[in-house]
């Protein structure tokens, strides 16, 4: 790989020459793809080889997954670069938590995020560019996750509006990428020897608006892909300096290395952060550090709760409780919802931990649970994922060959003693989504803009 001169002297003069070399060389070795399984799901996935796990993470294995199968599809898999899943594992929130993650798209940290809290608490997962938020409904929408909000506002507004709420933040920051050059070596067009410079002033900015949103004595995680000193270590010597932060023990695994104290202020606690480097580790680059908030005496108030939670979010009328109800009684066994709103004529379940969100632009509230029709329900694609078989008390067992139709947008056949009405598609164990059954033909509800040929 064709590195840029001023990059590779960088690493040599921080390096010295001989680590250096094997540094720079590592750079021409393949890249090891990885995934983590879905601890969502009521079952694993079948067709998966999980004989190669990864050591520095729970759900972690090597290896290769496809897009196009019911695994991938049904959310039971996420791909992920096993260096990328050590993010979310020192994250690691407890049952119950308010956890923000501030730069969320593509949706791989906040999936793992997930995993943890199995659905409790509430998890806002904010991403500032429209678009990548859009993959990271997607992304949530196929984990199963009912507890969390996608948000695509400002880091100020959200500091603003919910300040010292929450008990642990995520901030893996857009960076410089050095560490990805590998994968994506497009990337390195985009370098310069100022630009980790610039990366950092960013970095301030964000974290700035962060700190105000982590309650007192809460843990921030932060987190890049990019090897440059001036975005990693400097980056955590600021914050100890300026919001007296205490930087918190990693658990390292063979391969990973210390911080580098000297490569910043020389705070020798600044070797409790992780890096992991190609030539030393089985996986891209990655600088992971762990902060405690100071505590104080005094708590601030939490923002208000339901009351106004946000603009056009309603409770359901009279009429969309009976719509809902009817739908429920003849399709759902045990199906637990928290708190039901209407946004923009959808149903959604909200965690009951949901905070005031005016002013912040909202692209996920919550799990997703239908719309409201003319007289009548439609489920979600999303409730389809979020459920368990047992849940549904009519759904349809569908081979291989109807999951390829249903996910290219086809109808298919079924029993045609079935009797009119919604189902929930399982495949391999896997609810995939509804089809609406009339007369013995599944009429495709798969969403339109994710279909796709296998």
């Amino acid at each position: 790989m064709k590195l840029p001169t001023e990059f590779v002297n960088k690493y040599h003069k921080l390096m010295g020459d001989q680590e250096a070399a094997e540094f720079i060389s590592s750079f021409d070795q393949p890249t090891t793809p990885g995934f983590r399984i879905n601890p969502l799901k009521a079952v694993q996935p079948s067709d998966l080889d999980l004989s190669s796990p990864t050591e520095h993470c729970q759900f972690g294995y090597h290896g290769q997954v496809s897009g196009k199968t019911v695994d991938h599809q049904s959310g039971a898999v996420y791909s992920q670069e096993p260096s990328a899943m050590y993010v979310g594992e020192v994250a690691h929130p407890k049952l119950g938590e308010k956890v923000l993650d501030l730069c969320a798209a593509p949706g791989g940290k906040t999936t793992h995020l997930g995993s943890y809290l199995q659905n409790t608490g509430l998890l806002i997962a904010n991403e500032i560019d429209s678009k990548r938020a859009k993959a990271l409904v997607e992304n949530v929408e196929r984990f199963g996750m009912t507890n969390t909000i996608v948000t695509n506002t400002n880091p100020d507004r959200m500091a603003a509006q919910l300040p010292e709420f929450f008990d642990r933040i995520l901030v893996d920051a857009p960076c410089s990428g050095e560490g990805m050059f590998r994968k994506d070596p497009d990337a390195i067009q985009y370098w310069s020897l100022d630009y980790p410079v610039e990366c950092a002033e960013r970095q301030r900015t964000i974290l700035t608006q962060a700190v105000k949103n982590l309650k007192p004595g809460g843990e921030l995680i932060y987190s890049t892909c990019t090897f440059a000193p001036e975005e990693d270590e400097q980056i955590i010597a600021w914050l100890v300096e300026t919001y007296g932060f205490e930087i918190q023990p990693i658990k390292k695994y063979p391969g990973m290395d210390d911080g580098q104290p000297q490569w910043a202020n020389g705070n020798p606690d600044l070797a409790k952060c992780v890096r992991i480097f190609p030539h030393h580790f089985d996986g891209e680059g990655h600088f992971i550090a762990k902060l405690k908030k100071p505590e104080v005496e005094e708590q601030s108030k939490e923002p208000r709760r339901f009351r106004g939670i946000g603009k056009n979010i309603e409770m359901p009328t009279k009429d969309q409780n009976q719509l809902f109800n009817e739908f429920a009684k003849l399709d759902l066994n045990g199906t637990h919802f928290q708190k039901l709103v209407v946004f923009k004529d959808n149903l959604y379940s909200i965690p009951e931990e949901t905070p005031n969100l005016t002013g912040i632009k909202i692209v996920r509230l919550g799990l997703e649970i239908g719309e409201f029709k003319k007289n009548r329900f439609e489920p979600s694609y999303a409730l389809a994922l979020a459920m368990h078989p047992e849940q549904a008390l009519r759904n349809v067992t569908i081979d291989i060959e109807e999951w390829k139709k249903y996910v290219h947008g086809d109808t298919f056949t079924v029993d045609p003693k079935l009797k009119k009405g919604w189902y929930l598609l399982v495949c391999e164990q896997q609810p995939v989504g509804f089809a609406k059954v009339v007369n013995g033909t599944a009429k495709n509800f798969f969403p339109k803009g994710l279909r796709f040929s296998v």
